[in-house]
């Protein structure tokens, strides 16, 4: 949102899917007629690899016409048609910090507790790989 402002793009209104396949289809057959559409930055791979099916059987080109990237890195990501770029992240060390936020929390004294909980933040990668292009002039 921060990059589209910055740039003087307007920034979109979220779609919201149900992390399946499915819903990233619904939402992919949606935007694959929308002109001003260049790029999805999809919630998850598994919406991914249905928002990939749709443009593809609407005729849209990925990464000719649209870019598409997912988040997770699932194992299946790299056999996409085409492979998918997206945001790899340790999800193990977001459960450990997860689970470690949680108990700090319960051993804390009630009086002590911050209406602010504690935050951590676990580092993200870019998986680049052929979902996705410079934009279109």
């Amino acid at each position: 949102r921060r990059a589209l402002g910055e740039a003087g793009v307007p920034v979109p209104e979220p779609l919201y899917g149900d992390w399946r396949p499915r819903s990233g289809y619904r939402i992919g057959a949606q935007l694959a007629g929308a002109p001003d559409v260049s790029a999805l930055f999809v919630a998850n791979d598994q919406m991914a690899l249905g928002a990939l099916r749709a443009l593809g059987e609407a005729g849209v080109r990925v990464p000719d016409d649209v870019s598409v990237i997912g988040f997770d890195d699932i194992p299946e990501s790299e056999f996409f048609t085409p492979p998918l770029t997206t945001v790899a992240q340790d999800f193990s060390e977001v459960g450990r910090r997860g689970i470690g936020l949680l108990i700090d929390m319960l051993e804390a004294p009630a009086e002590s507790a911050s209406p602010h909980p504690a935050r951590s933040v676990v580092p993200a990668r870019l998986v680049a790989r052929v979902s996705t292009a410079p934009a279109r002039a």
